[in-house]
């Protein structure tokens, strides 16, 4: 019963993170800065006109309503006006963009597999490199490889995406000409392009994540590496490969798991700078383009699909965590 209460929690706790993420967005983009209606009336906005896209995008109620609307359409889906010119947008319903005239989820799913890819496997590069690299420096503390590693690490800690990405697209790209500088291809159709359309963009990321990666594993394995029961290990004859990767680096790998999924739920809500700096269509780029055309459905849906992906991610780094230092689920 403890682990389904530990799990209940979290899930709990999703919920109501959720809950406050579309409470808060809502009110900010809906009623702070711009008003959709206007923005749908078209020129010249007349009274009449005005009125019109006020109740044909539900506007005409007050703003809790509006909120209450937009909630359970998530979950039941929800209609726009009536009549011939009556718009369904089926569950789960993030919205509407009537400049494009597309269900929001519909954009979010055409987006997404742009975004999984890159965040996916850029993830799991650094996540291995970073975690090895770490590993290794800590092994070799105060050594040629370690200072070599942490030389790296640095360098990809200070180094700015952008800038990363371009100079990777001029190297691999434009100079030895080994590697496509921008594009996708879906994986269903051409798998060998979509390996290779992403290599410059995983590469990119990884770099910059896996630095940090090295650091934190690092000074979390050398931490472990002093504390008594490593010693005890020793004492009894383990060998040293045992006492450092299943004594050491198991406990070492704990935070290193928590910041994980907080930058893996990051990277899918949109790797925008990528995105942008390898000609990808994906979330990142969704967004930005909602934002400069005051697509102001979009920008709520895709911050509160954003928000989704980061809880999800959350919750599975906690479950993660739970087995790997059971205390953890017990307390």
């Amino acid at each position: 019963m403890t682990v389904v209460r530990f799990l209940a929690l979290r899930l709990a706790g999703i919920v109501l993170v959720l809950l406050a993420v579309a409470v808060v967005t809502y009110i900010v983009f809906y009623l702070l800065p711009a008003d959709p209606a206007r923005l749908s009336c078209g020129k010249p906005c007349t009274p009449e006109r005005y009125a019109a896209a006020q109740r044909y995008l539900g506007l005409d109620v007050p703003w809790f309503a509006q909120l209450w609307n937009y909630l359970t359409g998530i979950v039941t889906g929800r209609s726009y006006g009536s009549g011939a010119g009556l718009i369904s947008c089926p569950a789960p319903c993030f919205g509407y963009s009537f400049q494009l005239s597309t269900p929001v989820t519909e954009l979010i799913l055409s987006r997404l597999p742009v975004t999984a890819s890159i965040a996916i496997g850029a993830a799991v590069l650094w996540f291995v490199t970073g975690v090895t690299g770490g590993a290794v420096a800590a092994v070799r503390r105060g050594r040629a490889l370690d200072r070599a590693v942490m030389t790296v690490a640095i360098a990809g800690v200070s180094a700015p995406a952008y800038l990363v990405g371009l100079l990777a697209i001029l190297l691999f790209g434009f100079a030895l000409g080994w590697l496509p500088t921008g594009g996708y291809e879906p994986l269903t159709e051409d798998p060998g392009g979509w390996f290779l359309h992403l290599l410059l963009p995983w590469c990119a990321l990884a770099f910059i994540s896996a630095a940090v990666y090295a650091r934190l594993t690092r000074a979390e394995l050398i931490d472990q590496l002093g504390r008594d029961h490593i010693r005890t290990a020793r004492a009894i004859g383990l060998s040293e490969s045992a006492v450092v990767v299943r004594h050491g680096l198991r406990n070492a790998l704990i935070p290193v798991v928590t910041v994980f999924g907080l930058d893996l739920g990051s990277l899918l809500g949109g790797a925008v700078i990528t995105e942008k700096v390898f000609s990808m269509q994906g979330l990142g780029s969704l967004l930005i383009t909602a934002i400069g055309t005051t697509d102001l459905q979009v920008v709520v849906g895709v911050t509160l699909f954003a928000a989704l992906l980061i809880t999800l991610a959350n919750f599975l780094v906690d479950v993660v965590y739970g087995f790997l230092d059971p205390r953890v689920a017990l307390g």
